[in-house]
């Protein structure tokens, strides 16, 4: 594994100025960029050991604070382990945060965050990698579908309400994409349920979208979150495999 960087960065955005983590290797080389999708308890120092995780395999990794517009990370107390079963009152207060972020503006911000990295003279020239987290992977699907030409390969875990039947549901975004994708569902999930999951698969298919989805057998909403009581270290690593394997063959 390579040494690793990571730093805090401010981000410019059209609404304010958005708080992220970058990491990449300490080597002076530019490495492909790859976008990471927080899950809703957002910036804390977990994810950053997972973009750091990342930037050791050899990529320049920016995970953006995407409820900037409400403050800076954190927007609430967390727990050094979080079980929501406990402490419900932390979804409770995340809400809101979660609903002001339009799909507009989400991608209005991917544009920015995309910008960002393209302008960094830490990565290599190309198209991104993005994978998202819980809601991340959402972010990370509609990404994919509103930026084609910026984004090669996208990855989503645990993703979040991916294909319903909402007039703007990020599946709907299929015949746009022109990256390939993984998904790793929680068959444990109920923002995630099996009709969601073979929606989003007969809409990439019929997109002609190159994509593979799986679902982790016994895998809870949030699997890979090792400060949760969702977190499964198995099913974690097999995250890690098929996301490694994606970003190598395409970016």
């Amino acid at each position: 594994m390579t040494a690793v960087q990571g730093t805090s960065v401010d981000i410019p955005t059209p609404d304010g100025t958005a708080d992220a983590y970058l990491a990449h290797p300490d080597d002076n080389t530019a490495h492909p960029a790859v976008l990471l999708y927080m899950d809703a308890f957002g910036l804390r120092p977990h994810l950053m050991s997972m973009a750091d995780r990342l930037a050791s395999a050899g990529y320049t990794v920016l995970v953006p604070n995407v409820f900037h517009r409400s403050g800076r990370a954190p927007l609430v107390e967390l727990p050094e382990f979080i079980n929501p079963a406990e402490r419900p009152e932390i979804i409770q207060q995340l809400g809101p945060h979660a609903r002001t972020l339009t799909p507009e503006a989400a991608m209005r911000d991917a544009a920015v965050y995309l910008d960002w990295l393209t302008e960094s003279p830490l990565t290599t020239d190309g198209p991104a990698g993005v994978t998202g987290y819980c809601m991340g992977a959402g972010l990370a699907l509609r990404t994919a579908g509103t930026y084609p030409d910026r984004v090669a390969a996208a990855a989503g875990f645990h993703g979040a309400y991916l294909a319903t039947d909402a007039p703007d549901s990020p599946h709907l975004l299929a015949d746009r994409i022109t990256a390939e994708l993984y998904f790793g569902h929680a068959d444990q999930d109920a923002t995630n349920p099996a009709e969601q999951i073979d929606r989003l698969d007969k809409a990439l298919t019929a997109a002609g979208v190159r994509h593979r989805g799986e679902v982790y057998g016994g895998a809870h909403h949030g699997f890979t979150q090792a400060d949760t009581a969702m977190y499964s270290a198995e099913a974690t690593e097999r995250h890690w495999a098929a996301l490694l394997e994606l970003f190598g063959r395409a970016l």
